[in-house]
């Protein structure tokens, strides 16, 4: 008789090998002790709200409670096909962004494949990936920047996927397209080459592209896009990705029936409409993350950047009574709340979401206080 696995032996249920081992994500503080209400500039969430007529469009359709949601997502499929000059067939949605990465490692990731992403890169890609029993294989970022040859020298014959977030998160940097198509072709063609386009329309320098027009004529770019930034969304948690048809296909295979809400999609079918909410916003974050830069900078403090993004990443010296640790815990205190990036291998450094005016103003004359302490 066959001796039984050591999981089936136990006196307990056992996860699969490796989940246990995994580092849960960790979201941006929203609370601070002994305030009330604390300034959030932890989550890169859209100061300036979302779109009234997002807001009216959730409205409308919230006491649809006992309503399945259409599986297709149909009225958003048509938006985002009409909006980007997309097929809707090739089309994925998720539950945010997030969910997307998921399905796509899901997809292709057997135990002992791996994946490879930058050593910045956002946490989802490795969660997803270990939990296919994946290997993540990490590329130096030098400069705190996506170097493609870095890339390319993590990539081996058991490479699934290469996750590119562009601009990246946390760093806020990016790279021209130039070099993500010299990136693709480097890459076998049986290696997927996932684009990240969370932050990437507060990306205005003309160098840059999100990689859309280009993913329409290859049989191995995936795109993806959220509405939680740019469109102030992230409550209704609705990301989208652009893949090759026998992609959208396999991965329409495992995903959840049900996985957007009737609200979300029309919520997101309005503020995608609503561009005069979308240009003020790109314009807010264009005028005060200059400024933060260059206040920050005058302190002796170093920002990563230029950022692209709707925030800044700040380096603080090691010395004690400077750090980013004791630098978080003085801004707490006076309710200002930043994030920490420990997680990512940044220990010396804070993430600072573009607040409002009196926020950034706020949070510079703070720091300035603290570096004099």
């Amino acid at each position: 008789m066959t001796e039984a696995p050591d999981r089936a032996r136990a006196a307990r249920p056992l996860p699969k090998p490796g989940i246990m081992d995994i580092h849960a994500y960790v979201p941006g503080k929203a609370q601070a002790e002994g305030v009330a209400n604390p300034v959030k500039l932890s989550a890169n969430e859209n100061i300036l709200g979302s779109s009234e007529a997002a807001r009216e469009a959730y409205r409308a359709h919230s006491t649809d409670l006992e309503v399945y949601p259409d599986s297709r997502t149909t009225i958003l499929r048509q938006a985002i096909a009409q909006r980007y000059r997309l097929e809707p067939e090739r089309l994925i949605f998720g539950c945010g962004s997030d969910e997307v990465f998921a399905l796509l490692n899901q997809t292709f990731l057997e135990p002992g494949d791996n994946i490879v992403q930058g050593e910045y890169g956002f946490a989802a890609f490795a969660i997803g990936a270990h939990a296919c029993q994946a290997q993540v294989k990490y590329a130096r970022e030098p400069g705190y920047r996506i170097d493609v040859d870095e890339l390319l020298k993590e990539v081996d014959d058991r490479t699934r996927l290469v996750f590119l977030a562009n601009p990246g998160n946390p760093t806020g940097t990016w790279i021209p397209f130039s070099e993500v198509l010299r990136l693709h072709a480097a890459l076998p063609p049986s290696v997927v080459l996932v684009l990240d386009g969370a932050y990437s329309e507060f990306a205005t320098d003309p160098a840059f592209q999100d990689g859309l027009d280009f993913a329409r004529g290859s049989e191995n770019v995936v795109v993806t896009h959220t509405f939680s930034k740019l469109h102030g969304l992230a409550a209704l948690r609705v990301g989208w990705g652009y893949a090759p048809a026998d992609i959208a296909a396999a991965v329409d295979r495992i995903r959840l029936p049900f996985n957007t809400s009737i609200a979300g999609q029309h919520a997101a079918v309005a503020a995608l409409a609503d561009e005069d909410f979308q240009a003020r916003s790109i314009a807010h974050v264009e005028q005060w993350r200059a400024w933060l830069a260059q206040q920050l900078g005058g302190l002796g403090l170093e920002v990563v950047g230029p950022s692209a993004t709707n925030f800044v990443l700040v380096g603080f010296p090691q010395t004690p009574g400077r750090t980013a640790a004791e630098a978080d815990d003085f801004l707490s205190a006076r309710g200002l709340l930043m994030r920490r990036v420990l997680n990512y291998g940044l220990p010396d450094h804070l993430r600072i979401t573009i607040g409002l005016e009196a926020h950034n103003r706020a949070a510079v004359d703070a720091l300035a206080e603290f570096m004099k302490t």
